[in-house]
């Protein structure tokens, strides 16, 4: 086997970044920026260009109506995800090699990826680590565990929609693991969010190649350290 082929996406050179990590193949970063303009911005124009060919490829009236419809709720979710906090989402479409009865007839698995930030009270990182477990909804599957970044505690929940929510009955399996800053102010959570519940342990493993990944420092820089070091 060659040696895998890694893609640097162009944030990974943004001097703004706090935190560094490697997708799996499978996932589409969402320009966040772009879906999300200002009302009356140039990027607004730009977004509405680039989905006029588009709509004005449409069957007819009635397609174009619901699509913006559909497109309007999505800006919505993701408007309201970014004000808790969210600074990146991908979504993960991944084909499902081990579904043996063909019970999903062949439909790609489907899946989110998110990265937030969480404030905290100033603590030791072990601290906040173990605090997140305790703090959280009821989870099962929890484990602490010492990451190449620090600390580290994942868990997970399934969550199923009330009744009367107006949301398709589906269980949605939510994992998570939060990554506490070198800062000790703040906590970094990478949570996989999918309707395949019977793949927990595809998708746990998933977040945990992901959370093995992550640097809070830029990787493509160099070791000050070792700089100092050599110029001696």
């Amino acid at each position: 086997m060659g040696t895998p082929t890694i893609i640097l996406h162009d944030s990974f050179r943004d001097p703004q970044a706090e935190l560094w990590f490697i997708e799996p193949p499978g996932f589409t970063t969402l320009p966040l920026d772009a879906l999300l303009p200002e009302p009356g911005s140039p990027a607004a124009d730009e977004l509405r260009a680039v989905a006029a060919p588009f709509l004005d490829s449409a069957p007819n009236e009635m397609f174009r109506q619901q699509f913006i419809a559909n497109f309007s709720s999505a800006q919505k979710l993701l408007a309201a995800l970014r004000d808790v906090g969210m600074v990146h989402c991908s979504i993960g479409m991944h084909h499902d090699d081990t579904d043996k009865a063909g019970s999903n007839n062949g439909q790609p698995l489907l899946s989110w990826f998110t990265v937030s930030w969480l404030e905290t009270p100033v603590s030791p990182r072990g601290v906040m680590a173990a605090r997140a477990l305790t703090s959280s909804a009821p989870s099962s599957g929890s484990e602490y565990l010492e990451l190449a970044c620090g600390p580290a505690t994942f868990s997970e929940t399934v969550i199923t929609p009330p009744a009367d929510s107006g949301l398709p009955l589906q269980s949605l399996l939510q994992m998570r693991v939060h990554l506490p800053h070198p800062d000790c102010k703040r906590l970094a959570v990478l949570t996989v969010s999918t309707t395949a519940t019977s793949h927990r342990e595809e998708y746990r493993a998933i977040l945990r190649q992901i959370a093995e990944s992550v640097s809070f420092d830029n990787p493509l820089e160099e070791d000050p350290i070792r700089e100092r070091d050599t110029e001696r």
